[in-house]
């Protein structure tokens, strides 16, 4: 057999795939499993595999464990080899072992024959290559780092961003993130490396540290894929890269910005396949869904959703449009930016920088005979009014505000200018959000503390109050299917207030919030808070998860 077939037979990658990989190689030479990588249809991890099961050269890479001493008496240039990817890792006897990304290096073979060394190799990814490294730093080696004077020619930038370890570099470090689900990567100086993080959700974790050499290659190479001017490293830079991925179609959002070590790199991973715009995968409860549902049927009125960034508004209204879209309506969206396409949706691109803003986009908009309306965002005095006269010339919107809770969007709503009496008339229902991590599936067990926790938060009186069976708190301690950290994907807590007729008679002045929220808990609306209590004794989060993004 083989390695193309071997490789064909042990991973994902289409054969349509492969011909093209066969022509680079027919063309230009290489290794294919390394053609492959830097094409994006196959991961550093799979590629180990491959050789590693084809060739019989082990992976079990053992512990960096060579002495300074033992360096200088084997008379290695150990730049040389490092530079080559190999490096030595232990002495035992007579015996060297050393790990390599490519094995099979002629000239660093032929170096160790010549020399009459006899030793052993164990091959690895680059990315574990790179640990290695910097352990290695510690030992016996200083490397030279990249000149990162501001005025390198673009000319070498560009050179140094097209070479193949960089291109490969940039395309693992995405797959890892794609693999790991990630919803952003952040690349940024920190101590004399460049800090890799990855966002899993919702929390930042360290992927790897690269050396501060590389940091330059890597973010000109991203800088060209989305159209940046790679010179240009004193103002913020935004731009949008579509590529390939280990077989997944991928939108790369892509933001610059200028800081006093170098620059900080920020990609939002946007993957087409991976969203489900579904009311009942988000993690609404039934009793709230119900409620939920029953405003969107309709026909004119403003439903908000409200939270920070990063809370889920933006998928959640998505759901709303998709839970929405018929052949017999119209719907149209006004968004900054439009991330995902929805089908059948008619989606605006604001663009403030031309004078086209929310409040002008929306004065168009109706102009369409639109029967539904998403707002991305209200900003303003001038778009909040334009929503709610829309809603009362019978359309049916939706919008986002920043607001911590749903009460407190009245009182918003007032500071930007909007009259009262047009809130009361035009207002459906204010829905507050928040995302807090699922406890994984697959190491979730009831909590060690599950009796003292039930007792510190009442989870007794509470379960009661909502008539809910009471259920041990749960935990997850992590597992290999969570990387660890006992999570795995994420829910919506949400907080409803419906604009029913005890909340417009309720003045809105300074009293109203604390009004509001003594009304919904007479009426067992759950604040936030409660909705993640109400989860927690579903088994489905943790109560530090809950107390973490409700604060």
């Amino acid at each position: 057999m083989s390695f193309t077939t071997y490789i064909k037979e042990n991973t994902s990658v289409a054969t349509a795939d492969f011909e093209k990989a066969q022509q680079f190689l027919d063309k230009f030479g290489g290794r294919l499993e390394q053609v492959l990588i830097s094409m994006g249809l196959l991961s550093e991890e799979d590629a180990v595999s491959a050789v590693s099961g084809y060739w019989g050269i082990s992976a079990d890479v053992p512990e960096l464990s060579i002495t300074e001493d033992e360096l200088h008496e084997l008379k290695l240039d150990i730049r040389y080899f490092i530079d080559n990817k190999w490096l030595p890792l232990k002495v035992d006897g007579s015996k060297v072992s050393f790990v390599a990304v490519d094995p099979f290096a002629a000239t660093i073979n032929q170096l160790l024959e010549y020399k009459g060394l006899d030793f052993e190799v164990f091959i690895c990814s680059e990315s574990h290559f790179r640990e290695l490294e910097r352990a290695a730093m510690d030992i016996s080696w200083s490397p030279t780092d990249l000149d990162l004077a501001d005025d390198l020619a673009e000319e070498k930038l560009m050179e140094l961003a097209s070479e193949t370890p960089v291109v490969n570099l940039v395309n693992n470090l995405i797959s890892a993130g794609i693999s790991r689900r990630a919803s952003d990567m952040h690349l940024e100086p920190h101590n004399g490396l460049c800090r890799v993080r990855l966002r899993i959700d919702g929390v930042l974790q360290d992927l790897e540290y690269l050396p501060l050499k590389l940091q330059l290659p890597v973010v000109s190479r991203l800088k060209i894929l989305s159209s940046m001017d790679i010179a240009e490293k004193r103002r913020p830079q935004d731009g949008k890269i579509s590529m390939k991925i280990s077989g997944i179609d991928l939108d790369i959002r892509v933001s610059a910005v200028p800081l006093a070590e170098g620059e900080s790199l920020v990609m939002r991973f946007l993957i087409k396949e991976s969203l489900s715009y579904d009311l009942e995968k988000i993690g609404i409860a039934k009793d709230t869904l119900s409620l939920i549902r029953s405003d969107l049927k309709r026909t004119n009125g403003v439903i908000l959703l409200t939270g920070p960034t990063g809370s889920g508004k933006t998928t959640t209204l998505y759901s709303f449009l998709n839970y929405l879209n018929d052949d017999k309506v119209k719907l149209i969206t006004l968004e900054d930016p439009v991330e995902y396409q929805l089908k059948g949706v008619n989606q605006i691109q604001v663009k403030s920088e031309i004078g086209y803003t929310f409040a002008q986009g929306l004065r168009s908009v109706v102009r369409q005979d639109p029967d539904i309306i998403m707002v991305g965002e209200i900003r303003d005095r001038e778009t909040a009014e334009i929503a709610m006269q829309s809603a009362l010339t019978g359309h049916l919107v939706f919008s986002t505000l920043h607001t911590n809770d749903a009460p407190s969007s009245y009182t918003r709503l007032m500071d930007l200018g909007v009259e009262e009496f047009l809130l009361n008339s035009a207002l459906i229902a204010v829905v507050a959000q928040r995302l807090v991590r699922k406890l994984c599936d697959s190491c979730k067990k009831v909590d060690d503390r599950s009796e003292e926790l039930t007792h510190k938060y009442k989870l007794i009186d509470f379960a009661n109050q909502i008539d809910m069976p009471l259920s041990p708190v749960m935990c997850s301690p992590g597992c290999k299917e969570c990387s660890f950290t006992g999570y795995k994907g994420r829910m919506a807590l949400i907080e409803y207030l419906r604009n029913d007729l005890e909340i417009h008679e309720m003045p809105k002045n300074e009293y109203f919030v604390g009004k509001a929220r003594k009304y919904m808990h007479e009426n067992q609306q759950r604040s936030l808070f409660e909705d993640g209590l109400y989860k927690v004794l579903q088994g489905n989060t943790t109560i530090e998860e809950v107390l973490r993004v409700t604060g």
